[in-house]
Parts: structure tokens; sequence; C-alpha cells
């Protein structure tokens, strides 16, 4: 299950033709997403298992899982827009019912990011499953 959001990108994607467009879209996605306070980039937010540096900000409101994130890398950034789109606003037992390789996978990414930036996604997807895991 992924949230109204993220069907919005599979929707944008299914008009983009080739790879080169959906990668910029991604690219996009992260330009439009405001930083993560500078405060918050702090030993425990860091993801490790990225080539780049990155931090997610998990909160936990009701019940309902929220992230912030941010990359020195314009990519990652955006897959880590992508990735707020798929998980934010779920419960916490919506988050770890997601099968983020198949969503992924509709956009096309699991075929088209090198090695380094699928190891990256994948920890920031193990970050997000164990943080909401540790709520339930």
């Amino acid at each position: 299950m992924a949230s109204a959001a993220f069907e919005e990108i599979v929707e944008d994607f299914e008009f983009f033709e080739d790879w080169e467009d959906r990668y910029r879209h991604v690219i996009e996605q992260g330009k439009a997403m405001p930083p993560l306070d500078e405060a918050l980039k702090v030993p425990a937010t860091k993801v490790d298992g990225c080539a780049s540096q990155v931090w997610l900000h998990p909160q936990i409101e009701n019940g309902v899982f929220h992230f912030d994130g941010d990359s020195d890398a314009m990519i990652v950034k955006g897959l880590i827009a992508v990735l707020r789109k798929l998980y934010n606003g779920l419960t916490l037992k919506e988050v770890l019912a997601v099968d983020a390789r198949a969503e992924m996978g509709r956009l096309g990414l699991n075929d088209h990011l090198s090695a380094q930036r699928s190891n990256g996604l994948r920890a920031m997807i193990e970050r997000i499953r164990d943080t909401a895991a540790a709520q339930v």
C-alpha cells in the first residue's frame, strides 16, 4: 500500500518516455523538498550504507509516520523526496506493510540506479522500517 502522494509520482512517471526524463523528475522532487535543519544533521539521523551523506529525521504523531531528510547529492535528495511520498502519512503498520522494492520497481528505479545508489536506497528503507517497527 502506497500513499496517495506516491501514486501521483507513479502517474507522473507514466508520462515520461525515457529514463533520463524520470531521472530529472526525481532530482526536481529533491529540489522542491525543504532542506533539513542543520541541527538535525547529527550522527543519530545519519544513514550508514549510502555513498553520499544522508540524514533521515522520523517523527511519529498519533501513530502516523512522517520523516524529513536531506542529502548532499541531488539524486539522493530526490530519492528521499520519493520515499517521503511513499511513507509519509501512513500508520506504523502501513509503513511496515509497504513493499518498497515493488513500489520503487513501479517507477523503474530498481533497474536504473547504480549499485551504490541501490544500496543507499535500501539503507534508507531499512532505517524507515526499523524506526516504524520499534514503535509498533
